[in-house]
């Protein structure tokens, strides 16, 4: 086993980029072990609609990433209070979906904080019933990784908040999260210590030290950051891969306002609008489809949708109703 040091990186994008490119380009044999902790961020799974899954309001208030990992599972939250780790294998027979091995080194760890941790349903950690820890896997033809959130100290209203999405029907084939009752590691522990110290105890159980110069590692070379950031670039700090990898989804929101309700259906294909019709009891003097085909096409994104308004004469089509009245309806 070697250890993959992440240069205290906290940006979401590029420690996924760094687990994604350790592992397509095996720059060791070995099995391989990377911890991270990241910024304020969502991680969306793979096949999730991102719009089915955040408060967008929220996202932007708080400031918080948004990046889809390239595993499968359910939505989760990071920031600061959370410890992430991932196990890089080769993938044999029997290991996808195991989830035991990898977690087992965490587990005795937590438990020897007084931490009554047990792997508990398909792919997580619990404490008294209580998700700590979500996991997932994904594998290529030779290689996979197991990789899992700890949540240690993190905010639960953020967790809450991000994770909630804004009122609205939205019908897609994408993989929903299930919400689970989580709770912080530190509720637990019977000793007060910091993420990063769980970091270090965790490696100890790996590696039987703490001391870095003793710990088997993997050196990142200038071109592999290089690499790193340029895959950054093109996945996971792209619109493209983090919304428009949706799959077809159909959007329903409404809402009424002193000049009338507006009742907004949206067909969403690639992350973009493929359909839009604006139902209601508005009153406006030109026909709301001029303003229908004037958003088709556009990615189905807070930004690009109101800047496409801004060039109209809304109330010309919706009477009272304005841009941002709008924009809100459309995006939630």
């Amino acid at each position: 086993m070697l250890f993959v040091d992440n240069a205290d990186v906290t940006d979401a994008r590029v420690n996924l980029a760094l687990e994604e490119y350790v592992l397509r380009n095996k720059l060791t044999g070995d099995d391989c072990v990377l911890f991270y902790i990241n910024a304020p961020a969502v991680i969306i799974g793979r096949n999730q609609n991102t719009i089915e899954e955040i408060d967008p309001d929220v996202i932007a208030a708080r400031g918080i990433t948004v990046v889809r990992r390239i595993s499968g599972g359910g939505a989760v939250y990071h920031d600061f209070g959370n410890l992430n780790f991932s196990f890089m294998t080769a993938d044999i027979t029997d290991r996808f979906n195991r989830y035991g091995e990898f977690t087992r080194p965490v587990t005795d760890t937590l438990r020897s904080l007084g931490v009554p941790a047990a792997l508990g349903g398909r792919n997580d950690i619990l404490a008294d019933g209580r998700k700590i820890s979500g996991n997932a896997q994904f594998a290529t033809s030779e290689r996979m990784f197991s990789h899992g959130t700890l949540l240690f100290d993190s905010n639960l209203d953020d967790v809450t908040a991000a994770l909630r999405p804004k009122p609205g029907k939205v019908e897609s084939k994408g993989l929903k999260s299930i919400r689970s009752r989580v709770a912080n590691i530190s509720e637990f522990a019977r000793e007060r210590i910091t993420v990063e110290e769980l970091r270090e105890r965790v490696l100890e159980a790996i590696f039987g030290t703490r001391d870095r110069a003793a710990i088997p590692t993997v050196e990142l070379t200038a071109s592999d950051w290089e690499a790193i950031q340029a895959l950054v670039t093109r996945k996971y700090g792209a619109w493209a891969w983090n919304y428009g990898e949706n799959p077809t989804s159909n959007v329903q929101r409404s809402h009424r306002f002193p000049a009338g309700e507006i009742d907004a259906r949206i067909d969403v294909q690639s992350g973009r609008i493929a359909a839009l019709r604006l139902f209601g009891d508005f009153m406006g003097r030109q026909d709301v489809t001029e303003l229908e085909a004037r958003l088709r096409g556009l990615p189905y994104d807070r930004v690009e949708i109101a800047a496409a308004l801004a060039e109209l004469d809304v109330a010309s089509y919706l009477g009272d109703i304005g841009v941002d009245d709008l924009v809100n309806t459309i995006c939630g």
